[in-house]
């Protein structure tokens, strides 16, 4: 399916936010996920379908100072 990821159009067959976050070789752990423009809890990422056209936006901590 099409879905726009951090302002790219890309293509996935994840059927999860969990799914997509692993699909693309992220690591859960340092990230915090928007779907819609709505913040999703990392709790819920298991259970959020990912739909066609879906707007996703994932960004991770990076630490410094």
């Amino acid at each position: 399916m099409k879905i726009h990821l951090n302002g790219e159009k890309k293509v996935s067959r994840a059927g999860t936010l969990m799914d997509l976050i692993l699909e693309q070789g992220l690591d859960p752990s340092s990230l915090i996920a928007e779907v819609n423009f709505k913040i999703i809890p990392q709790e819920a990422w298991k259970s959020i379908p990912i739909r066609e056209e879906d707007t996703i936006e994932l960004l991770s901590f990076v630490g410094g100072g």
